[in-house]
């Protein structure tokens, strides 16, 4: 089963940004569509954006639109997020997943998660 690898968390500023990695391997992500999700302590984990699997048709949760940016490269088996005037209430763990429908909402349609990395947005 294909296996993901988030980096590219970190510290960052209110209004700075950050561009998230998710790197598969043991299978091709072209075969599915894939979601980047956040939790937060004391919070549900919940999607923030998705991509189809061609890359044309995108999701977002209204708390990320016109800040947020997902992106993926099949070429390389790799999602991308592009993190934009970020805020506090950004913080988190990033996580991403791929799944065979495109139901950003409904959680046990989604696989492979991996470790996730931390986004720290300091006030």
């Amino acid at each position: 089963q294909v296996q993901m690898v988030e980096s590219g968390g970190g510290l960052v500023q209110a209004g700075g940004s950050l561009r998230l990695s998710c790197a598969a391997s043991g299978g091709t992500i072209s075969n599915y569509h894939m979601g980047w999700f956040r939790q937060a302590p004391g919070k549900e984990r919940e999607a923030v954006a998705v991509i189809n699997r061609v890359g044309d048709f995108t999701y977002y949760a209204d708390s990320v639109k016109g800040r947020f940016t997902v992106s993926r490269d099949n070429a390389k088996n790799t999602v991308y997020l592009q993190m934009n005037s970020l805020k506090a209430e950004d913080t988190a763990v990033y996580l991403c997943a791929a799944s065979s429908v495109f139901l950003p909402d409904l959680d046990q349609t989604w696989h492979s998660w991996g470790q996730g990395t931390q986004v720290t947005v300091s006030s």
